[in-house]
């Protein structure tokens, strides 16, 4: 059981791991499971090897610097049972995964503003986010399936972001300067990305694993 008091869950076992046994460990090979709200920079720095599950809801810095590892965040399954929408409501705060260089992040809810901002190679969900998402990324994967604030990508010099946007609001909410935008099609293949469908159909598969996500 976690609480808002506790910050940084996971860094120093993550220091630990890694002093133990370097970057070698295969992936998930450490699994830690918590419950409840944790506070600022859950999974903070987390390496390879290291998998970190919070049923419940976290702070801002979520997966701050995440360096390998992976981490899951899901709302309580009592509330779930009971008809819980996750994807209309922010499960972690501002500026989840903020300078994150690798791994994975499977977060069953919202984000609020902020996420995956210098994002270099991290591969994420998200089921929503707020203003300047994705901002200054230059690497990894973004896949936010739902709604988004303004300035979009402001800044994004590399990396792919996949946005479902069934009620066409999306684009007016780009910051074009320095992104293209393309609609995905199974059937046309991006030349510069050719495999862009399978990398999606992966990466949400595992979400919907990890997470149960209805949305996914």
């Amino acid at each position: 059981e976690v609480n808002n008091l506790d910050r940084s869950v996971g860094t120093a076992l993550s220091f630990r791991v890694y002093h133990a046994f370097g970057n070698d460990l295969a992936a998930g090979a450490c699994h830690a499971k918590f419950s409840g709200t944790s506070g600022q920079s859950f999974g903070a720095f987390v390496a390879r090897g290291i998998l970190l599950e919070l049923e419940g809801d976290s702070q801002d810095y979520f997966g701050k610097g995440l360096s390998g590892g992976a981490l899951v965040v899901y709302p309580p399954k009592v509330l779930l049972d009971q008809g819980f929408r996750s994807e209309n409501n922010v499960i972690i705060g501002n500026v989840g995964l903020y300078g994150a260089t690798k791994g994975l992040a499977f977060v069953r809810g919202m984000c609020a503003e902020r996420f995956a901002v210098r994002n270099s190679g991290v591969w994420a969900v998200v089921e929503g986010a707020g203003d300047h998402c994705c901002e200054y990324m230059t690497g990894g994967r973004v896949a936010v399936l739902g709604g988004t604030g303004s300035n979009f990508a402001a800044g994004m010099s590399g990396g792919v972001a996949w946005v479902w946007n069934p009620d066409q609001t999306f684009e007016s909410k780009v910051n074009r300067d320095m992104v293209e935008l393309s609609r995905m099609s199974a059937d046309e293949r991006l030349q510069g990305y050719p495999h862009d469908v399978e990398d999606l159909k992966a990466l949400l598969e595992a979400h919907v694993r990890f997470t149960g996500s209805v949305v996914a």
